[in-house]
C-alpha cells in the first residue's frame, strides 16, 4: 500500500518537474537544460551569481537572438541577450517591466519596503516623493558633510600608515562610507573610523555577515514570494531591524523637538513626513511619508550606500595598485583639479575626469550588482519575434556578462580607464554600461554614490601612494556568498605618505 502511494507521489513529482523544465522548449525559446533542484544555478553554493549568469549568457548568446530561457530552481527566467532588448525592458517598454519582483514583507519586515523593492503605483508615488532629494543641488548641499568625514578618513589612515603596517583597505573604506552615510542618512556621528567596533559599523557588518543565509532567503523569497510571506519570512535580522528603527525614531524626535536642521538626507525625509515642500519656492505638496516609510528609505540609503561605494573603491584601488602608471595618471588628475579650484571643492571633484574614468572602469569590471531583475506585469510580445512573455515571468539582465562581452569591450579582463573617454563611450551602445541600471528605475542614489567615491579616491590619491601587499590574492577571488560583488579575502595594500 505504502509502496504504491510513494510511487504515485514520485511519479507526479517527476511529471511536474519535467513540465517545469520544458517551459521554454514548449514556447520555442532557446534554453539550457536544467537539473533539480537548482535549475541552471547548480554552482550557487560555490560560485558568485555573476559567474553563473555569465556562463549561461556565453552559452546562449547568438547573433540576432534577443533572449533565451534559463531556470532558477524550478522557475523559468528569461535572460536578455541583446542590447536593444535591454533598452526595451529598461526604457522603451518600461510599463511592462516596472517591477523588480524582489521579495519584501511590509508587515513582518517593514525596513524592506523601500524604493528598491516596492512595486506598481506605490513605487511610483514614493519615487516621485524622493526624487527631489537626489538632485545635483541637494548633492552639493551634502558635499561639506562628505569632505569633513574624508578629512577624518585621511587622518585615521595616516596614523596606521605611519606604523608601516599593511592595510586591509575594504574594511577601512567601509568605515569611511559608514560614517558618511550614517551622518547623511541619520545625522549621527558613527565614529567607525575612530572605532572599528562602533555600533553602526557592527550593524553594517552583521547585515552582510549573514550573507549565505541571506542569499538563500532572498532567492527563496524571489521564487516563492507568496509562500515566504505566509511563512512570515524576514530578510533582516530582528536585532538589526530594531536597531535601525530606533535610530531613525530617536533622530526624528530629537530634530523635531529641538528644531535641528543639518541639510542632509534625514532633513529631507522629515520634510516629506510633514508634507513640506522639498524645493524652495515649490508649493506642490505630496502626501506625507509614514514613519515606517522614512525608516525603510533611510535603511536602504545606508545599506546600499556604504557597501556598494566601498566595494567600488576597493576594486579601483586594487587595480591602480597593480599599475603604478595608471595610479600616477589618476593622481595628476586630482592635483591638477585642486590647483585650478584652490581646494577639494564640489566643482573640483567633477573636473577629475580620469579618476571618474577609473571608477567607471571598476564598475564595468566589477559591477556591485551583477544582475538586474524585472517581473513582467502584463503579457508582452517580444519585438520582431513570436515570443510572448507571460505576466509574472521573471526577466534577468546579466550586467556582469554584458560588461565582460568582448563584442563591446575588447580584452574585457584588462583594466583600462581610457574605455570611458568620451570618444570611446560615443562608439558603444548606451546599454553596454549599466552598473546603476537605466530608465525610470535607475538607481536614485547614483549621484551620491559617485560623489562619495570621487571624494574618497581623490583624498587617497592626493595624500598617499600605494601598492599591493604580498598577502593580497592575485587575481582576486570573488566572495560567492554575497549578492554584492566583493573580494573574498579582502585587499591588502601598502601605503606611503606623499
Amino acid at each position: 500500500m505504502w509502496f504504491y502511494f510513494v510511487l504515485i507521489i514520485a511519479s507526479l513529482a517527476i511529471y511536474w518537474l519535467r513540465s517545469r523544465y520544458s517551459y521554454w522548449q514548449k514556447r520555442g525559446v532557446p534554453n539550457l537544460p536544467a537539473y533539480f533542484p537548482f535549475g541552471n544555478l547548480q554552482g550557487i553554493l560555490g560560485q558568485h551569481m555573476s559567474a553563473l549568469t555569465k556562463q549561461s549568457y556565453e552559452k546562449l548568446k547568438s547573433p540576432g537572438r534577443k533572449l533565451a530561457g534559463i531556470y532558477f530552481f524550478t522557475n523559468p527566467v528569461a535572460m536578455v541577450l541583446d542590447l536593444e532588448f535591454v533598452k526595451d525592458v529598461l526604457i522603451k517598454d518600461f510599463q511592462y517591466f516596472h517591477d523588480r519582483g524582489l521579495y519584501f514583507n511590509e508587515k513582518d519586515d517593514p525596513l524592506m519596503a523601500h524604493l528598491l523593492t516596492l512595486e506598481g503605483n506605490k513605487w511610483k508615488i514614493l519615487r516621485n516623493k524622493l526624487a527631489p532629494t537626489f538632485t545635483s543641488g541637494k548633492m552639493k548641499m551634502m558635499f561639506p558633510v562628505i569632505t569633513a568625514v574624508a578629512e577624518r578618513f585621511q587622518q585615521s589612515l595616516g596614523a596606521v600608515v605611519a606604523t608601516g603596517q599593511d592595510i586591509e583597505i575594504k574594511d577601512f573604506l567601509a568605515r569611511f562610507t559608514t560614517d558618511v552615510i550614517g551622518t547623511c542618512a541619520f545625522g549621527l556621528e558613527c565614529n567607525s573610523l575612530a572605532d572599528p567596533k562602533a555600533k553602526f559599523r557592527e550593524m553594517g557588518r552583521s547585515i552582510f555577515r549573514q550573507s549565505p543565509v541571506l542569499l538563500m532567503k532572498m532567492l527563496f523569497g524571489l521564487m516563492f514570494r507568496d509562500l515566504a510571506r505566509k511563512m512570515h519570512m524576514r530578510v533582516i535580522r530582528k536585532d538589526v531591524g530594531d536597531f535601525f528603527m530606533n535610530a531613525v525614531r530617536e533622530t526624528v524626535d530629537h530634530r523635531e523637538k529641538n528644531n535641528v536642521v543639518r541639510n542632509d538626507f534625514m532633513d529631507l525625509l522629515i520634510k516629506l513626513k510633514n508634507a513640506e515642500p522639498i524645493e524652495e519656492g515649490n508649493t506642490n505638496q505630496l502626501n506625507q511619508l509614514t514613519f515606517n516609510e522614512i525608516a525603510a528609505q533611510a535603511f536602504m540609503f545606508f545599506v546600499a550606500g556604504f557597501e556598494t561605494s566601498s566595494t567600488a573603491m576597493t576594486f579601483c584601488l586594487y587595480e591602480l595598485a597593480r599599475n603604478q602608471e595608471l595610479q600616477d595618471k589618476a593622481r595628476k588628475s586630482v592635483l591638477d583639479a585642486v590647483k585650478v579650484h584652490g581646494s577639494m571643492t564640489y566643482e573640483a571633484i567633477y573636473d577629475m575626469k580620469y579618476v571618474e574614468n577609473c571608477i567607471n572602469e571598476s564598475l564595468r569590471k566589477y559591477p556591485p550588482i551583477a544582475n538586474n531583475l524585472r517581473s513582467v506585469t502584463n503579457n508582452y510580445k517580444v519585438p520582431e519575434t513570436d515570443i510572448v512573455l507571460e505576466k509574472g515571468c521573471r526577466v534577468i539582465i546579466p550586467i556582469y556578462a554584458i560588461h565582460h562581452d568582448p563584442e563591446y569591450y575588447p580584452d574585457p579582463e584588462k583594466y583600462d580607464p581610457d574605455r570611458f573617454d568620451p570618444d570611446q563611450v560615443a562608439q558603444r551602445h548606451q546599454m553596454a554600461f549599466i552598473p546603476f541600471g537605466d530608465g525610470p528605475r535607475i538607481c536614485i542614489g547614483m549621484r551620491f554614490g559617485m560623489m562619495q567615491a570621487l571624494v574618497g579616491m581623490a583624498c587617497l590619491l592626493q595624500n598617499f601612494r600605494f601598492e599591493l601587499a604580498a598577502r593580497t590574492t592575485v587575481p582576486l577571488v570573488i566572495d560567492p556568498s554575497n549578492f554584492i560583488m566583493g573580494p573574498k579575502e579582502g585587499v591588502w595594500l601598502h601605503f606611503e605618505k606623499i
